[in-house]
């Protein structure tokens, strides 16, 4: 089956499957869904919106965040995984906005000239805040499309710009969710059954199957 095949056969069985895609980093704007998605790095979803709050109820803009101290940041987010480093880029993040005026443009250059916002980061923000089509490779992704055949895997690049040349464009929004969401509830790194997914089990090929299956 080819892989332009493979992904219109896929998409249909996620969207079966979430026809809603709610973004799971609770947020109320773009400001804050950047801030939250900067947490995630590393760290569960879940623990990110458990610290959320309360940062948000200190600083839930560029210039109260840009006010607080380092350490202060530090604090509030202490739970998650890189915290040192987050918050320094949290508060350097919130500087450069308000230099630049105070507000998250939909300006991939700029998003990506942010402390500690790659790629990745941007493209989330630029699809869920303002609906501009992206698709955003996490580890979940990056494993399912080569699981699938989708993509070699050699690195996210490839596999981003794998993605985007199978999918429709007016796609690449909600299969970033609903592929995540896939990935979390039916198709686990370890200890999975190929040949009972509802999507390995025609999608993955017999040697992938072999290999992940003897481990």
């Amino acid at each position: 089956m080819r892989r332009a095949q493979k992904a219109e056969k896929i998409g249909k069985i996620l969207d079966d499957l979430y026809p809603e895609q709610p973004i799971p980093l609770d947020h109320n704007d773009s400001y804050t869904l950047l801030v939250a998605v900067m947490l995630s790095a590393q760290t569960t979803d879940k623990k990110v919106n458990e610290v959320t709050p309360d940062l948000f109820a200190r600083a839930n803009t560029p210039y109260k965040m840009a006010e607080l101290e380092v350490d202060e940041i530090h604090d509030t987010i202490r739970q998650i995984g890189l915290a040192p480093t987050k918050a320094k880029n949290l508060k350097r993040m919130a500087e450069q906005i308000v230099d630049d005026g105070g507000g998250v443009r939909p300006d991939w250059e700029f998003l990506e000239s942010l402390a500690g916002v790659g790629h990745k980061t941007a493209s989330v923000v630029m699809a869920q805040a303002f609906e501009i089509p992206a698709f955003p490779v996490d580890t979940h992704i990056h494993r399912l499309a080569s699981r699938w055949g989708l993509s070699n895997g050699s690195n996210v690049v490839k596999t981003e710009s794998d993605l985007k040349s199978v999918f429709p464009e007016d796609t690449w929004i909600r299969r970033h969710l609903q592929i995540i969401y896939f990935g979390r509830e039916h198709c686990p790194a370890l200890r999975h059954d190929l040949e009972q997914c509802l999507i390995c089990s025609w999608a993955a090929t017999k040697k992938r199957k072999r290999e992940e299956m003897s481990r």
